[in-house]
């Protein structure tokens, strides 16, 4: 297993599954109302929990960074304008973090 990838319950879909985990990806959803419940380790229900922080720091990047623009003359501009958001954002005293003190080992 090389990666996870974190979704809502709208890209539950076998055949999405199997695409993504002949690639070596697990693919990690909330379950729907009528499905079995299905094992999922500690660790990935926690990271599923925190997926929330994650969109809401991507918001962030294209709201308030502007890293949505999209109107660049060359490939080299688009990528400093990239590379320039990440580092304010990392500059950014107050950002919020995941934490790994919550593994059970």
């Amino acid at each position: 297993m090389d990666g996870l990838i974190f979704g809502d319950k709208g890209y539950i879909s076998k055949t999405i599954f199997l695409r993504l985990f002949a690639r070596g990806l697990k693919l990690i959803t909330g379950i729907k109302n009528n499905m079995k419940n299905i094992l999922m380790s500690w660790n990935e229900k926690i990271l599923l929990r925190k997926r929330s922080l994650v969109e809401t720091v991507i918001d962030y990047l294209k709201n308030k960074l502007m890293l949505e623009h999209s109107r660049y003359l060359s490939i080299i501009n688009f990528l400093i304008h990239i590379v320039a958001t990440l580092i304010t954002y990392q500059l950014k005293p107050n950002k919020p973090h995941i934490s790994t003190n919550y593994a059970l080992t």
